[in-house]
């Protein structure tokens, strides 16, 4: 059926994803063919489609639908996550907004509105990535809070503590004052921020003297529980053993004597608050130093406060700065600028708080997981990638797994007692009864003495078993699924969650299943403006995805996205890229539209140029096919469509096409115009994991179709032996041609206008085809010409075209000599070179072959201008 003038996406995409969704061409079971697995890395529940999930759902597309058609028996698990913390956040934000507090309300309650807000703004992502042509198996799509996957979730926690690698701790953690919850180390986003150092009198018990102590944060002092010191410092040797009271607290408290503090850091004397500050807790360990918690879960001082109890920390900084001057108890301030954590999931300013937790032993699992990755069991593309993961993992710290929060799998920790051991850990409450009663040994125990702890678990202890969990790989280790699917082919991620998730992903596998959970991990680039800002809500710079496909069709947005993403690499985020992948739509479109239009004559041969085409395109696509599949072995996803994006764009329309397509208004041969149906059919499916939906639409109209036909499962052509020679004859002969048409060109010569053609050369290769493409009349073979000419070489052959009697000589004259002078120039700076003994000595070989290349060619291009000159 004849194409209509215009490509129309948005009725094909729709059409066509339809119809693969009718015929299940995406759904995937265990069968006789190699597994190609990809899952999905899950996107939040209530999140939509923002630019970095657009391209790294197209990239993993693009390895999926590939697979498929190289013979894999392909399965993309889609899903979500419950984002335990945003989901909360944005629940608890709805609640509040309609009077309700969280702490009015019970758990269940409480879960019952996280469900209903899941329920009714989840799974909105899933459908967008439909849009973009994700050929996702959603018959498989799982949730992190799903039953089967939360049971998982608990039976890991179980058995991970039965092994001694799950304990509950007493520890500095970081708070999120915001999201009212405790975060891991890995959430912690250490930001430059302006603020003042504060020099503190502390005086000195018994004295009139006093000692200056510099702080970042004075709204802590109600919390100091000593001075530390260096052993080491003699400035302050008359001070051991004595004790200095703490500025409006009037507190006193002893001087100590540590090895950490740095001398040379403010006055060299340090406060220690044990309560909130990593390092004061470490030390205050050593010390055997009392805690005061001074501060808030809201960030507010709280009794120990005194007179700011209530008030926010910030707000506090100021008012006792004002204070402390007041009272002759501030030295100085200075302006300084300081590191200050922050919680990568809201923003807030990190309030380090000590507190009982739960947490994961890492240095046991970390080891095996480093390793697979340094001896390339798991390959990492790009490479750089493997220094920052194992700069991690040689450095890891104990995982704190709880969360103060409801959304998420409850802890499985009972409690029958008010003891620090008095708990079980069991799956269910019926188990953990069992346990209780033989851990305390009290057998009246019933279910409703039991205390199930509050907390929830992070949710990356959820996702650390996703390659896993979406075939229930925990609760049935041996099923078939998990035998079949597992471990998973490659997985398509950004570099920011490479310890969140990556690196634990990798811990889980060898923990449940000893074996690596994927072969490969892309790490794609963070999409970015043209200023480099990293596309946000916040800054208003991030396009909506939806927008951009219903503006350029889906493969015109897949294309501009793929086309600057090379791996690990930030993508300079530009619209016109999408212009482009538009219109390399359109030109496919109406290459097809030209071929359709031709008449085929059944009584024609094909011609010799005809056969020549022929040929070359089959061996120079073969020769493409082969350099795309090391594109992908390589994981240079970007680098593999250019190569498709030039086979069709110069190679098939602008030389093949022009090649073999006949004069206005003349019919085609049909053995010529068959061949090229089939050279345009290889071109689709290499097409197609790129932009499905244009080479669909188009592969179903070359042909009626059966569904077990459709492009989406059609198998591509393997490489297969070509010809570098005939390749590199071509290429000679694409030579010869631009040569003249460059001539017709720079001098406004009609390409209709036959020109002769002069060369040392006494044949030329495709001969005929270059005939036809460079419109030559006549070709004088090993023949100079007297007349005025236009002169140019392809490698040692050199052509002259007679000038055109209608040129103005004088300015070709001028144009010649011109040229003269500029290549003579080139010539004196590279024989500079040349001559320069030190550049000669020290030069590799090759740079001075180049040079050598480079002075003969300038010398053999003055030549010819010179002859050239003479004869206008």
């Amino acid at each position: 059926m004849q194409i209509s003038e215009k490509y129309s996406p948005q009725e094909t995409e729709n059409k066509w994803y339809s119809y693969w969704l009718e015929n299940n061409y995406f759904h995937s079971e265990p069968n006789e063919k190699p597994p190609y697995t990809v899952v999905i890395p899950p996107p939040n529940v209530t999140g939509i489609l923002h630019m970095g999930h657009m391209l790294n759902n197209t990239i993993q597309d693009v390895l999926v639908r590939r697979a498929r058609m190289q013979g894999f028996n392909a399965c993309w698990v889609p899903g979500t996550d419950h984002a335990s913390i945003a989901t909360e956040a944005k629940v608890v934000a709805k609640l509040k907004s309609e009077g309700i507090s969280k702490s009015d309300i019970t758990r269940d309650e409480f879960l019952k509105h996280a469900w209903d807000w899941t329920d009714k703004y989840g799974g909105t992502i899933l459908e967008q990535l439909k849009k973009l042509g994700c050929s996702c198996d959603w018959e498989r799509t799982r949730f992190t809070m799903e039953p089967k996957l939360s049971e998982q979730v608990i039976k890991s926690f179980v058995d991970l503590y039965n092994k001694g690698l799950i304990y509950r701790g007493y520890r500095m953690v970081n708070w999120d004052p915001e999201a009212k919850t405790n975060i891991s180390d890995e959430e912690v986003i250490f930001k430059e921020q302006n603020g003042q150092l504060y020099y503190l009198k502390y005086k000195i018990e018994g004295t009139r003297d006093f000692l200056s102590v510099a702080t970042t944060r004075p709204e802590t002092i109600f919390g100091d529980t000593a001075v530390c010191i260096n052993p080491n410092d003699e400035r302050y040797a008359h001070l051991r053993g004595k004790r200095v009271i703490v500025p409006i607290v009037n507190r006193a408290v002893p001087v100590i004597e540590d090895d950490y503090v740095d001398i040379g850091f403010g006055t060299g004397a340090l406060k220690i608050t044990p309560a909130h500050d990593t390092n004061d807790y470490e030390i205050g360990k050593r010390h055997g130093l009392p805690v005061i918690d001074s501060i808030d879960n809201d960030a507010n001082l709280n009794e120990h406060g005194q007179h700011y109890a209530g008030k926010n920390r910030f707000e506090v900084r100021k008012l006792i700065a004002r204070e402390l001057e007041e009272k002759g108890l501030l030295l100085k301030s200075e302006d300084y600028v300081n590191k200050v954590g922050t919680s990568e999931r809201t923003g807030a300013v990190i309030e380090p708080k000590v507190s009982v937790q739960w947490f994961l032993k890492m240095s046991e699992i970390a080891k095996p997981a480093l390793d697979v990755v340094m001896n390339d069991e798991v390959k990492f593309h790009p490479e750089k990638f493997r220094n920052t993961y194992r700069h991690w993992m040689e450095n890891i710290r104990d995982w704190n797994i709880s969360r103060q929060l409801w959304w998420g799998q409850q802890i499985p920790a009972y409690y029958f007692g008010e003891g620090e051991g008095d708990f079980v850990v069991a799956e269910t409450a019926e188990e953990a009864l069992e346990l209780a009663k033989l851990k305390s040994q009290n057998p009246h125990l019933i279910i409703s003495d039991l205390r199930q702890d509050q907390d929830a678990l992070d949710t990356w202890f959820s996702s650390w078993l996703w390659p896993i969990s979406v075939f229930d790989g925990v609760l049935d280790p041996d099923n078939k699924e998990i035998n079949y699917y597992y471990p998973t082919s490659d997985l398509v991620t950004a570099p920011d969650i490479i310890f969140f998730w990556v690196a634990r992903m990798i811990m889980a596998g060898l923990e449940y299943r000893q074996e690596v959970p994927f072969k490969n991990v892309y790490f794609t680039g963070i999409v970015r403006d043209k200023q480099r800002r990293k596309m946000s809500k916040s800054l208003g710079n991030s396009p909506d995805p939806i927008e951009l496909i219903e503006k350029y069709g889906a493969d015109g947005v897949r294309v501009g996205i793929l086309m600057s993403s090379a791996a690990g690499n930030d993508l300079l985020f530009d619209e016109e890229l999408m212009l482009q992948g538009r219109n390399f739509a359109t030109k496919i479109w109406n290459a097809y539209r030209l071929i359709q239009g031709w008449t085929k004559d059944d009584s024609i041969n094909a011609n010799s140029s005809d056969l020549q085409a022929i040929t070359w395109f089959g061996n120079q696509m073969d020769k493409t096919i082969a350099e795309i599949a090391d594109q992908f072995e390589k994981f240079r996803i970007s680098d593999a469509l250019h190569l498709v994006y030039k086979l069709i764009w110069d190679d098939f329309c602008s030389w093949y096409l022009e090649a073999v397509k006949p004069g206005f208004g003349d019919p085609i041969s049909t053995e010529v115009y068959q061949k090229t149906i089939v050279y345009f059919e290889e071109l689709m499916k290499l097409l197609h994991p790129f932009m499905p939906f244009l080479s669909e639409e188009l592969w179903q109209n070359v042909a009626d179709r059966t569904p077990e036909q459709a492009l989406v499962i059609a198998q591509q052509r393997k490489p297969m032996a070509y010809s570098v020679d005939l390749i590199r004859d071509f290429e000679t002969s694409r030579e010869l041609i631009s040569g003249v048409r460059n001539y017709r060109q720079s001098k406004g010569i009609s390409p209709r206008e036959m020109v002769e053609v002069f060369t040392n050369a006494q044949t030329f290769t495709n001969e005929n085809l270059v005939r036809k493409l460079a419109n030559i009349a006549e070709v004088h073979f090993g023949q100079k010409t007297d007349k005025p000419s236009f002169t140019f070489m392809v490698g040692g052959t050199e052509v002259s075209i007679p000038l055109s009697e209608s040129l103005d000589l004088e300015e070709e004259k001028a144009r010649t000599e011109e040229e003269i002078k500029y290549l003579q120039g080139f010539l004196i700076s590279v024989e500079r070179k040349l001559t320069n003994q030190k550049f000669m000595a020290g030069a590799p070989q090759q740079v001075v072959d180049n040079e050598l290349k480079k002075q003969k060619d300038a010398q053999d291009k003055i030549a010819l201008l010179s002859e050239k000159l003479k004869s206008l």
